[in-house]
């Protein structure tokens, strides 16, 4: 997100100058007061004029933001989804893995779900060939034909075996449609396959 303010912060009495940073998921104060404080830890915030208040560990926190209150208000009550939420897991949601899951974002969207090759209702395959998209693809078939769908995870940009336009027209050529997109991290994307034609 990267929204950052030279601001006046009152926290909890304590009133100094502060560079803040609003980052994805937490905000970041340096200066005279330095503090890093995920939003999850954030109560009970709003804003009055140019003020963006909250609490924090029952401490009261005040940040002189001008305009920028309002958004960073927004902001926190309504962080990004999760990648996990992204990709449709929760904690009851059995997922097939099918190659190498080699990026520390996707194992954490994974932890929470039920790792399974039986009765899966989400299939996730990290590809890097067209031989490993085509043994995904062999090996997930009869999930895939009762509508199952399948997330294909490769490594974004140029240089690697295959891209976008590979994985979407050999799924497409199998009588595959794509449904969504998401980013998984720096290195890798994701994208969501299902069968026209499913039960």
């Amino acid at each position: 997100m990267g929204r950052e303010a030279v601001c006046t912060c009152d926290w909890n009495g304590t009133v100094a100058e502060v560079k803040a940073l609003l980052e994805t998921n937490e905000i970041i104060l340096r200066g005279a007061i330095r503090k890093r404080v995920p939003f999850n830890e954030i109560k009970n915030v709003n804003t009055n004029a140019d003020r963006l208040n909250f609490n924090v560990a029952g401490e009261a926190v005040q940040l002189v933001l001008g305009s920028a209150a309002e958004k960073w208000a927004a902001a926190i009550n309504n962080p990004p989804p999760t990648l996990a939420r992204k990709l449709g897991i929760t904690d009851t949601t059995v997922v097939r893995v099918i190659g190498e899951v080699c990026d520390e974002a996707l194992n954490e969207a994974l932890a929470a779900a039920k790792i399974a090759n039986k009765d899966a209702g989400l299939i996730l395959a990290c590809v890097d060939s067209p031989e490993s998209l085509n043994a995904a693809l062999r090996d997930a078939k009869a999930q895939l034909h009762k509508g199952v769908p399948i997330w294909m995870v490769y490594a974004k940009g140029k240089g690697h075996a295959i891209n976008e336009t590979t994985v979407r027209s050999l799924l497409r050529e199998n009588g595959m449609i794509d449904t969504k997109v998401a980013s998984v991290s720096a290195k890798y994307t994701a994208l969501r396959f299902i069968y026209r034609n499913t039960p």
